[in-house]
């Protein structure tokens, strides 16, 4: 799948999880620097939104919009996972006062490796929205294919509202 950048080609993505597959197990850090893997989310239906880095609009437009609804979705957790640091995430988070949404740092790059969404050189990762089940089987997944277009937020909370 190829992804641009303001319509220019930026990168391809291959082997990237689908619908219908497990979500591959992965590590990324909490705000407290602690490992959080894939198995310890999985404790309700689980809502990853992947942003390049927080500190732009589309991907602050991006958290903001699922901090906004999470509390409609008790049946589900939600995460934002970027390749900013803990520190990066909490500072923005105080800033745009964002207070329910879970940041997850993949500045180690293991999330991006394990799912194949780590673009290219760039050290930032796909946007990109996924919704699992507790087993980890992916039951939907957006990738926009222009990176500075906010994902369908509609499909994906249609979704949930179905667990």
């Amino acid at each position: 799948m190829k992804i641009q950048r303001h319509g220019q080609d930026f990168c391809e993505l291959n082997d990237y999880p689908l619908v219908g597959q497990k979500f591959p197990e992965f590590q990324v850090l909490d705000s407290q620097q602690n490992p959080v893997t894939l198995t310890s989310l999985l404790t309700k239906p689980l809502l990853i939104s992947v942003v390049p880095n927080i500190e732009t609009s589309v991907c602050a437009l991006q958290t903001k919009h699922f901090n906004e609804v999470v509390d409609q979705f008790s049946q589900c957790n939600f995460v934002t996972i970027s390749t900013n640091t803990p520190e990066q995430q909490q500072n923005w988070c105080a800033a745009a006062n964002v207070t329910r949404m879970q940041l997850l740092s993949d500045e180690q790059f293991n999330f991006g490796h394990q799912t194949n969404l780590l673009m290219g050189d760039s050290k930032l990762l796909a946007r990109s929205v996924w919704l699992l089940q507790t087993d980890g089987q992916i039951i939907y997944s957006e990738i926009p294919s222009e990176m500075t277009d906010e994902p369908s937020y509609e499909p994906v909370l249609a979704q949930i509202k179905q667990l």
